[in-house]
């Protein structure tokens, strides 16, 4: 749906007509693009999704009828209705106006289909936003152009970078309160690049839009954004790709044995992972017995294969010791087992993360427990990596987790199914933290050794080795480097 046809067929009080649910209708790809709104208190996140919704008719008749009763004595000046109410579902959102929970819609252009989540902008509901960044390809960064960036902005992106997203539009909202500056917008587009550098994200693509007005949401704003010729904000979703981040091979968390009669055992999971057909050899981890796999059953056929999003049972050649919580995975691609690791965490409970305490660590199906020892938390003020041997809620940092039994995981940035976890208080059973691996390292605390033909050696001054070392990279691949210097002292 191009704008020029939208603005033609969107007539003053014509009713929005519903859409085809289904995402496999012509022209559109057969997955839908699932993003999130994040950003700052008041920023305009429910308006902007709810007019996106507005003007894609992806509101039915008796919801659009609902909104206009519900909207009675808050009409903007425009006559329309308040978007925010199609997202703030609950009754505390409506009476305060903010967003408290996660709200998933669905919506399509003749182009493609949309999942989106739009994600609470407080800080007490942190633990929102990274839920709903978990599983999206792309995020939509608010930002009003009276205020610019603040803290919030820098945690939801440092949060959406960490859930493996590399897709970021940056939507400048109620620019029509700022009287269309272009030097603003400007100079808050560059600052926001900046950020995204420092955490690995290089496509950004800025829009300047006023949610209210609805202007470059679906229809353009050339007439008071003369000097924006960029993409609309629903160009730019049409034309985004669809992370996949699974470059790891084969991976069956179990999750149950099935016995339903003498002569059949059986392995049932979702494949987290890669691919399987008959034949194929497979390893059983941690205890590392070897198998083939034998066939692929589903709950009404056999199949000849299966991939990453299947839920089957797979039947193996031969008898072994496979329990809930193991991991079955290719033979030639395995993922890491060891008792000590390197992760990135979110604090989510009121207490933060208080370091040489016990955890549950829960992975897919798998619960262990666990000691972890923070080492660094991000200031989100600077962007800088300080050292910290505790973490505050809504605090990022990175820590040591050490095991008591052998743990199997990939790094996030290579499976985020296998690589991401959650921390639970054994006391109070409340989930305290969400985190992702980024690599195994020693239980002395000196990270394990790479082949001699995959290493290479970098002098630096160490003025220069320090600054290093607090960089968003540095930390993020701690498990891979290796310092010494004249006291040979190693990893930091």
């Amino acid at each position: 749906m191009t704008a020029q046809t939208l603005s033609q067929s969107l007539l003053p009080g014509e009713d929005l007509l519903d859409i085809d649910p289904n995402p496999q209708t012509a022209g559109r790809q057969a997955r839908p693009l699932r993003f999130i709104t994040c950003g700052s208190v008041d920023d305009g996140k429910s308006t902007l999704i709810g007019r996106l919704l507005w003007d894609t008719k992806a509101v039915k008749e008796d919801q659009a009828a609902a909104l206009r009763r519900d909207s009675t004595g808050k009409q903007n000046e425009l006559g329309l209705p308040d978007f925010a109410l199609l997202l703030d579902g609950l009754q505390a959102e409506r009476e305060q106006g903010i967003t408290i929970d996660v709200a998933y819609r669905y919506f399509a252009t003749d182009r493609r289909s949309f999942i989106v989540a739009d994600t609470p902008g407080h800080v007490q509901y942190t633990r929102n936003m990274a839920t709903g960044a978990s599983t999206a390809d792309l995020a939509v960064l608010l930002v009003d152009a009276r205020s610019g960036i603040l803290e919030q902005t820098r945690r939801h992106a440092t949060i959406a970078a960490m859930m493996g997203i590399r897709q970021f539009v940056l939507a400048v909202n109620k620019i029509d309160l700022s009287n269309y500056d272009e030097a603003g917008f400007q100079t808050i587009a560059r600052a926001f690049r900046e950020i995204a550098l420092s955490l690995g994200v290089r496509q950004v693509t800025a829009i300047p839009v006023s949610a209210l007005k609805g202007e470059n949401i679906v229809m353009r704003g050339d007439e008071l954004m003369p000097w924006y010729s960029g993409p609309t904000l629903v160009e730019v979703l049409e034309k985004a790709t669809q992370r996949t981040g699974q470059t790891t091979g084969f991976r069956l968390p179990v999750q149950r044995v099935s016995r339903p009669g003498e002569g059949f055992r059986g392995y049932q999971g979702t494949v987290a992972g890669g691919s399987i057909k008959p034949g194929d050899s497979v390893v059983v981890l941690p205890s590392g017995v070897e198998a083939n796999v034998k066939a692929i059953v589903t709950y009404d056929l056999v199949r000849n294969a299966a991939v990453h999003g299947d839920a089957i049972t797979l039947v193996l050649d031969r008898p072994v010791d496979v329990a809930r919580g193991d991991m079955i995975a290719a033979i030639d691609q395995r993922p890491m087992t060891g008792r000590a690791f390197t992760a990135r965490l979110v604090a989510l409970s009121p207490d933060g993360v208080v370091p040489g305490k016990r955890y549950w660590l829960k992975a897919g199906s798998r619960r262990q427990r666990v000691l972890l020892r923070p080492t660094s938390q991000l200031d989100l003020s600077t962007g800088n990596w300080d050292d910290a041997n505790f973490l505050p809620v809504n605090g990022i940092g990175v820590v040591e987790l050490d095991f008591e039994d052998v743990a199997v995981f990939d790094s996030y940035e290579t499976n985020r199914d296998t690589g991401a976890f959650i921390l639970i208080d054994p006391e109070t059973l409340n989930t305290v933290a969400g985190g992702m691996i980024d690599g195994k390292r020693s239980k002395s605390g000196r990270f394990d050794a790479l082949p001699d033909a995959d290493r290479a050696t970098v002098t630096l001054p160490a003025r220069l080795l320090e600054a290093f070392l607090k960089t968003e990279f540095a930390r993020a691949h701690a498990g891979e480097i290796k310092v010494t210097g004249p006291e040979e002292v190693e990893g930091e």
